[in-house]
């Protein structure tokens, strides 16, 4: 056993050293464009001076509560998608005739963009956080709906009709034929639907004018912080990777049973 840790822990250590190093290397050529002067330091200030720059934002109470309004509207649409598309794909999934009948709309609903939706959001809700909830919750919807209606599809029949034939109903099949069996559809899903949810929040944040950290990267570009507003667009960006990491930790401790990531398992 110690054996197959140290021998795993190897191309873990290699790809985060790969990883670290790829994002040094890009730091590098960032600081090295404005001060060889290939791009004007106008539009894109040097990196030490953005990092310096976020470096600050980390210790101001109003950053933190951006980051709050930002996180806040991320979770609680992803909440509302992710309740919302488990009940509607467990009906669906569950009977032939509602998947025919509801296959074309589908495939109608989910290509049209959530950012087209803004319109209609603000003639609504206003600048409010509805309006950003709107758009999180339809474009994370699809996700997670979708993923589940694939992993329902692929239930095995031969299981399936066994479990009839013993005389389980409804209830029983979801929970121990289907559900084990759309999981991991759905887990990937999740994982999906947060980053989109991420995306889509910010966006709002920026388009609308709802609180957030999407509101502040226009503002400070509008009054021509440049520096700040790169600080900020980094700070997105790191919170959507640790939004990513936490999605996988977590799937990986709800799929530890299954054979694809039994061999993967964070400790």
């Amino acid at each position: 056993m110690r054996k197959q840790r140290s021998a795993a822990a190897g191309p873990k250590a290699k790809a985060l050293g790969l990883g670290i190093g790829g994002i040094i290397l890009f730091f590098l050529i960032w600081e090295a464009a404005p001060r060889l002067g290939l791009v004007s330091d106008r539009y894109l200030p040097p990196a030490s001076e953005v990092l310096a720059r976020l470096g600050q934002y980390l210790t101001e109470a109003a950053f933190w509560n951006d980051v709050a309004d930002t996180m806040m509207s991320w979770a609680l649409g992803l909440a509302i998608a992710t309740v919302a598309a488990i009940v509607v794909g467990l009906i669906i999934g569950s009977s032939r005739f509602l998947r025919r009948a509801t296959h074309t709309t589908i495939e109608f609903l989910r290509p049209i963009p959530s950012v087209a939706l803004i319109p209609l959001a603000v003639l609504i809700f206003g600048t409010s956080i509805e309006s950003t909830l709107l758009l999180v919750v339809y474009a994370s919807f699809w996700q997670v709906l979708l993923q589940l209606l694939y992993g329902i599809a692929d239930v095995d029949a031969v299981a399936n009709d066994t479990a009839k034939s013993y005389g389980l109903g409804r209830l029983a099949r979801v929970r121990y034929v289907i559900w084990p069996t759309a999981l991991p559809y759905l887990m990937t899903g999740l994982r999906l639907a947060a980053a989109v949810a991420l995306i889509l929040a910010i966006t709002a944040e920026l388009i609308i004018g709802t609180p957030g950290l999407g509101k502040q990267i226009a503002l400070t570009q509008a009054g021509g912080a440049i520096s700040s507003m790169y600080a900020l667009v980094l700070a997105t960006g790191m919170i959507g990777v640790l939004i990513n990491l936490a999605a996988r930790i977590i799937e990986k401790r709800v799929l530890s049973w299954h054979p694809s990531v039994r061999g993967e398992v964070v400790l």
